[in-house]
């Protein structure tokens, strides 16, 4: 090799080692990497920066807006709510949670999957008291290993099955070929993070209820005409809320203080509830809780459907607020400020009493139901002192099937390759936003820069790599190693393979190797069909890094994981999925012709 394969072997290892024992952001290190590249001249400013245009990187923002509408209308909380329950323990989620994942991810794109599920396992793991720390890896290893069970799990089964066509002019494989192989390593990748992953990954749980938010007294009511009529207590799924309690229901003038797990709810009651913002967040999610009219205003329209872009605002209220003496009844904050008063609390406790006859004072923290202009236009006079938009916004239940509808298209199309992915989800996404399941502000929200400036930063170091002919020498030569022994080569191939998927793409890695193998097993005269599955199986089981696969990288944020925290858990499951792999196509494929 010459000085420029040198330095980007060593630029690769100083990445790698930035990652693993700083907490420098992976976006900040890439974009040092790209940099890096592109001033010495390694790479010109077009291949530095062509992981940009990357159609991948683009169908995976595109797909963000539509995991954001499958989201923000409520739909994917059909599926948790029908799937998921409530178990108990860590292991109990992880049960719940990786068949579902594994079976949506073996027939359609593994990406579009996690993105959907990220928001949906997020709020479900504070519902049931996880921490989400405990849930998002394995979410991520449940989707790579449902991919691996079909030929269009993923992208690269995908991309290696094509060019394998270019390559030899064969037929290619059928959808279930791999399947074999595939069922076996997710079975016992399972049990492996059934019986490991509770102590392995780690518990960043924000802490106790109430431990650091304030907590504030919420009053809510029954819809009259919503699904909630004639339910219990706990048929409701409002008995065992985390972080949020029950205190008393107000039925036709008439306080019920002590609520009982079976007792029925009737329309037009009044919950008062107390707990802290994150979980008044969810439980204003579920179909059929409103918020409390105020005294005299019909029920008929909610502040909800009148204003379907709303949010939670948290407010502190000035001494100079006009609202100041007055009970909130006759504050009349929907026509003074067009909001609604979800929730108050003083001093960091809640206020007992019914909501509406709860007289506001200075220094009082309001949570807030109200259009996103109330932010701006308050920012500009005194009526309080402290803003603090929370971007939570209730969902738009009606618009749930409308959502689920545009995903099964986006996916169905994109299976049969009626469309292509990009295109897909370039659709999906503008659909989303058209139909009403998303708003144009949430859809903005939900692509996440820090992930995306990542992805298509680190395009640049797997292309220095295979320019500077670094990956091609490192592959030929510890291939070379087997010295012609079958099993040993396919051993070294899938190790190979595994190595490079950690460090760059996992596309880029099988295709690099494909054509290497493939020689090989011709001058050896051995079949080429074992290795080309080992090729498949280890560029897609990837687990050691977050940039080993792209799902790894999409629960890296809201998992709040350290690098070490993948190499902890990956690393172990890299290893298990060799053997599994291994020992498979050992015993069902014959590697002589």
């Amino acid at each position: 090799m010459e000085w420029q394969g040198w330095f980007t072997l060593g630029l690769c290892v100083a990445v790698l080692m930035t990652l693993i024992f700083t907490r420098v952001g992976p976006h900040l290190v890439m974009i040092g990497a790209l940099t890096i590249l592109s001033a010495t001249g390694i790479l010109s400013s077009s291949d530095a920066l062509s992981g940009f245009s990357n159609s991948g990187l683009i169908t995976v923002a595109g797909m963000f807006v539509v995991a954001a509408g499958m989201h923000a209308s409520g739909a994917i909380d059909l599926l948790v709510n029908t799937l998921l329950g409530r178990p108990a323990t860590p292991r109990a989620a992880l049960n719940r949670m990786f068949w579902p994942v594994a079976f949506l991810s073996s027939f359609l794109n593994n990406t579009p999957v996690v993105a959907t599920m990220i928001p949906a396992i997020y709020s479900w793991s504070r519902k049931i008291g996880i921490s989400p720390s405990k849930l998002m890896i394995p979410l991520s290893y449940a989707a790579i290993l449902g991919g691996t069970v079909t030929l269009i799990g993923t992208s690269t089964n995908l991309i290696v099955n094509g060019q394998y066509q270019a390559l030899t002019g064969g037929p290619g494989f059928s959808l279930f070929s791999i399947t074999a192989v595939g069922i076996p390593v997710a079975i016992v990748g399972f049990l492996y993070m059934w019986l490991f992953f509770p102590k392995l990954l780690p518990d960043r749980t924000q802490g106790q209820a109430f431990s650091n938010l304030r907590e504030f007294t919420l009053e809510v009511s029954i819809a009259p005409d919503g699904p909630l009529v004639g339910k219990t207590i706990e048929q409701a799924g409002l008995r065992h809320l985390q972080r949020v309690y029950l205190i008393e229901i107000e039925r036709n003038g008439i306080i019920l203080t002590v609520v009982t797990a079976d007792e029925v709810l009737q329309g037009g009651d009044r919950l008062v509830f107390a707990g802290d913002t994150d979980a008044i967040s969810d439980l204003l999610r579920i179909k059929g809780i409103v918020p409390s009219a105020e005294e005299g205003q019909a029920q008929t329209q909610t502040f909800a459907e009148r204003h379907p872009e709303r949010r939670l605002v948290e407010a502190v209220v000035s001494p100079h607020c006009t609202a100041v003496g007055y009970a909130i009844r006759d504050a009349r904050f929907r026509a003074r400020y067009g909001a609604a008063v979800l929730a108050v609390a003083r001093h960091g406790e809640r206020i007992k009493g019914n909501l509406g006859s709860i007289i506001l004072q200075a220094g009082d923290t309001l949570l807030l139901e109200a259009r996103p202009a109330f932010v701006t236009r308050q920012r500009y006079n005194k009526d309080f002192l402290l803003i603090n938009d929370l971007n939570t916004e209730a969902p738009r239940h009606e618009r749930a099937y409308v959502a689920w509808m545009i995903l099964l298209g986006v996916i169905t199309a994109a299976s049969f390759e009626v469309i292509t992915m990009l295109n897909a989800a370039l659709i999906g996404a503008g659909l989303m936003i058209l139909t009403g399941c998303c708003t144009a502000n949430q859809a903005e929200r939900s692509l996440d820069l820090k992930v995306i400036i990542t992805i298509a930063a680190s395009f640049s170091l797997g292309m220095a790599l295979e320019k500077t002919g670094v990956a091609k020498f490192l592959a030929e030569n510890i291939v070379e190693l087997s010295g012609g022994t079958p099993w040993l080569l396919l051993i070294l191939t899938y190790i190979t393979i595994s190595l490079l998927t950690e460090v760059i793409t996992n596309n880029a890695a099988a295709l690099l190797m494909l054509p290497i193998v493939l020689e090989i097993t011709e001058k050896a005269d051995l079949s080429n069909i074992p290795f080309v599955f080992a090729i498949m199986m280890a560029a897609s089981a990837s687990f050691a890094t977050p940039l080993g696969y792209q799902t790894n990288m999409m629960v890296y944020g809201p998992g709040e994981y350290r690098f070490t925290d993948f190499l902890k858990a990956g690393v172990p499951m890299n290893i298990v999925a060799g053997i599994v792999t291994i020992t498979v196509l050992l015993i069902g494929w014959p590697l002589t012709k």
